[in-house]
């Protein structure tokens, strides 16, 4: 009897130790797959050396090359000197739509927006943004020769009124806070943008929203066609930046933080002249500081 009993025991000790490595195993590959969840964008960022970025064209913030497939522009400019000062390599590996660009963050299927959008309350509520590049100024713009809306915005607030749109872009956004009574008439996010002023001017739509040097453009190839209802005044303004993940915060800080250099230095506005952007089509972000001499101090008095 003593043999069976002796060849049992070694066989639940084998069992036994098998267990516990099985499960030293499965707590050590737990830990694994949970310290990778738990990687932040910043230390992925930093552990990689490189920024992985989605695009999508705007011109002239992200502009493409047919032949080539090089992308440049304000915003991918501003990028790539941003990772430059921090000794990164920007990626860019995937183009978007304006509907779908959210939705690549939180998967993580890129780090960064290359082309910084409009922050607005609808988009805070699923990403996050640097600080702005610049500020968006948006007009209205109808047919010429139509002016129910000049000096009277709040006409647009009516149910016989058609605003000319992109599935996720600022025009809808404005339509559906300031003029919910408006119909709207919207083309998919990846379409042209000249295509919603051409709805206007042939008049599948009575007005949409936009900004002025995209306007500008349209116009250069199809003069007379819309106008701007009151160039008075922006009929809203918008923050310009790179959308990113929601509660990346040690990555938001270390690109606001290089952002703010690029500023201060005058690098952005080089970036801005180079395109030719005129202070009055993309509205440049105010000095956080206020120079002495502003307030005539005797340090700023010749000597």
């Amino acid at each position: 009897m003593t043999e069976p009993r002796f060849y049992k025991s070694i066989f639940q000790i084998s069992i036994s130790a098998a267990m516990s490595i099985l499960a030293f195993a499965a707590c050590s590959m737990q830990g694994t797959i949970q310290s990778v969840e738990q990687e932040s964008l910043y230390d992925r960022v930093i552990r990689t050396g490189k920024i992985r970025c989605s695009y999508f064209l705007y011109n002239p913030i992200c502009v493409k090359d047919p032949a080539i497939g090089k992308l440049s522009g304000i915003g991918v400019e501003a990028l790539g000197l941003v990772a430059k000062k921090l000794g990164l390599k920007v990626e860019y590996v995937e183009e978007v739509g304006l509907g779908t660009l959210i939705e690549g963050l939180k998967t993580r299927r890129y780090d960064l927006c290359a082309t910084p959008i409009s922050a607005n309350a609808s988009r805070a509520k699923v990403s996050d943004f640097s600080k702005p590049l610049f500020y968006q100024p948006y007009f209205a713009y109808a047919r010429r020769g139509d002016e129910r809306f000049k000096g009277h915005f709040e006409r647009i607030n009516a149910k016989d009124v058609t605003i000319a749109c992109i599935d996720g872009g600022t025009a809808q956004v404005i339509a559906q806070n300031d003029f919910p009574q408006a119909q709207l008439f919207s083309v998919p996010e990846m379409t042209e943008f000249s295509q919603i002023l051409l709805n206007v001017s042939s008049s599948k739509a009575d007005v949409t929203f936009a900004e002025p040097s995209l306007v500008e453009r349209y116009l250069r190839t199809n003069p007379g066609t819309v106008v701007n209802v009151d160039a008075s005044k922006p009929l809203r303004m918008f923050p310009n930046c790179w959308a990113i993940d929601r509660g990346e915060f040690e990555f938001k800080a270390m690109l606001d933080t290089v952002l703010d250099e690029v500023i201060t230095s005058g690098a952005l506005e080089k970036i801005l002249a180079k395109y030719k952007i005129a202070p009055d089509v993309y509205y440049r972000v105010a000095s956080a500081y206020q120079s002495p001499c502003a307030t005539a101090t005797p340090s700023c008095k010749s000597k």
